[in-house]
Order: structure tokens, then C-alpha cells, then sequence
């Protein structure tokens, strides 16, 4: 039996054991502009998130062996998106991701990582997928066994492999300085992706604008606020991305070059 546990749409706990939804836990807002834009979802609800979460199953596998890599922009900008700009352009030698069935990775594919992460939410919890570990290459996952989800080991492993231009996505705002202390130390570069964001309290709000690069608001009011206050960099998008550095602002600005060279 495999076991995946994501905080979706409004950051609602959802649990998948072997395709199956099993439980939908209330979320902690009950609107998000883009599954409004983008599925139609005017209000989060039990009820909804579980239709977009077998969705997700169905149309390209989401936590099973079905799983599929759609390696086209999900979004305009957002996370992925701009690791991929910034993998195409040279900038970056890796990334280090979490995934369903592979837990925390190095991938330095622009493709891979839109395959990997454009089109999932928060993962909390995941149990191996030979799919995704094939993909991936299982020498570039933290624990191709547990699928541990540990992006500090993660940085460690990616700057052991011989990397030294590294983006890391980062939840969790606590593990931030830790992040800086381990640049610091193997004098490499980290950019500092603050992801999954909704909910954060002021104390979580200070520290990912503190020392991160790239942040994405969702619906993180506290972060909304800080940054405003603090005059930081962001984007004029539905759901706003902040550059709180001079490179995570530039790294923004790629990748808005990127996509108004496409139109």
C-alpha cells in the first residue's frame, strides 16, 4: 500500500493511499484565485478539493504509477517556472525539489522539474513510485527507499554531487538560516525558494522575506502585508511573487521576459 499526504487547494491536509482519496481535511481559506482561473473553483470546500484532487489522479497521475510528467507551463510564473528559466539560462547547475513518489530530489532538468512539480501542491508525506524514481534517477533522490522529504539533506547532497549554483524549495520557514549557514560554509550559491506559503504566521512572514529569494504569496496575508510594508519587489499577478534580493528580483524578471517572448 502506498501513502501520499499533500495540503492542497487552501492548504486542506488531503490523504491518497493507492489512488484513492481517503480523507479531506477543512481548508484554512476557502478561495484561491488560480483554481478560480484556471478549474473554475469559485469556493474551497471538502467537497471540491477532493473533485480536483481525483482529477489530478486521473488526468496525469498524481500519486500513482500512472503518473505523467506535462513538462508545459502550468502557470505563467511560479516556482517551477522560474527554476526552469533559470536551469535553461544557465544560471543554475540544480534544484532541489519535492515530489509524489520520489520525496525530496536533485533535478536539473528545466523539463523535469515542470513535470515534477508545475501541477502539485504540498507534499507532505509520499511513498516510492518506480515512475518518478526512474525519472528522476535514483542516485538523485535523498532516499529512494523512505522517500524522505528533507530539503536541508537535500542542499547537502545536491553540493556533495559537485553543485554549486543551487535553487531549493523551502516550506518550512525555520529551516532557513540553516540554509544560509550551509551556503556560507561550502561557498556556493542558493537561491532560496519560499513556497507553499498560505498560513504563515508574522514570525514565518519576517524570516522568508528575511532570507529568502524568491517568495511566493499564495494566500499568506502576513507575508502580503510585510512585504508591502517593506517596499519588497512583486509581481502584479493574481497570486504574487515576491523578490526579496537583488537576484530573486532578477530571476523574476527573466522569467517575465521569457513568457512575453513567447506571445
Amino acid at each position: 500500500m502506498d501513502e501520499h499526504i499533500i495540503e492542497a487547494l487552501g492548504k486542506s491536509k488531503v490523504i491518497i493511499r493507492d489512488g484513492k482519496v481517503i480523507s479531506v481535511e477543512e481548508p484554512i481559506v476557502d478561495y484561491c484565485p488560480l483554481f478560480d482561473k484556471y478549474r473554475g473553483i469559485k469556493k474551497l470546500t471538502k467537497e471540491s478539493i477532493k473533485e480536483n484532487i481525483e482529477f489530478r489522479i486521473k488526468d496525469f497521475g498524481m500519486c500513482t504509477e500512472n503518473r505523467k510528467f506535462p513538462s508545459e507551463d502550468f502557470l505563467s510564473i511560479g516556482a517551477s517556472e522560474i527554476i526552469s528559466t533559470l536551469l535553461k539560462n544557465n544560471l543554475l547547475d540544480a534544484t532541489v525539489i519535492v515530489s509524489d513518489g520520489c520525496g525530496t530530489a536533485i533535478v536539473t532538468d528545466p523539463k523535469k522539474v515542470e513535470g515534477l512539480c508545475g501541477r502539485i501542491s504540498g507534499v507532505i508525506k509520499t511513498s516510492p513510485l518506480r515512475t518518478v524514481i526512474s525519472l528522476v534517477g535514483e542516485s538523485n533522490v535523498l532516499d529512494p527507499k523512505t522517500c524522505e522529504i528533507n530539503q536541508i539533506k537535500g542542499l547537502e547532497k545536491a553540493i556533495a554531487k559537485g553543485h554549486k549554483r543551487i535553487a531549493v524549495t523551502i516550506s518550512n520557514a525555520n529551516e532557513l538560516k540553516e540554509i544560509r549557514k550551509i551556503e556560507k560554509k561550502n561557498s556556493c550559491e542558493v537561491y532560496i525558494f519560499g513556497v507553499h506559503t498560505s498560513g504563515a504566521s508574522k514570525d514565518d512572514a519576517e524570516l522568508f522575506l528575511e532570507y529568502g529569494d524568491i517568495i511566493t504569496g499564495c494566500m499568506s496575508e502576513n507575508i502580503k502585508e510585510l512585504a508591502n510594508k517593506k517596499g519588497i519587489y512583486t509581481t502584479k499577478t493574481k497570486i504574487p511573487i515576491y523578490g526579496p534580493t537583488e537576484k530573486g528580483k532578477e530571476a523574476i524578471e527573466l522569467r517575465l521576459k521569457e513568457i512575453k517572448n513567447k506571445k
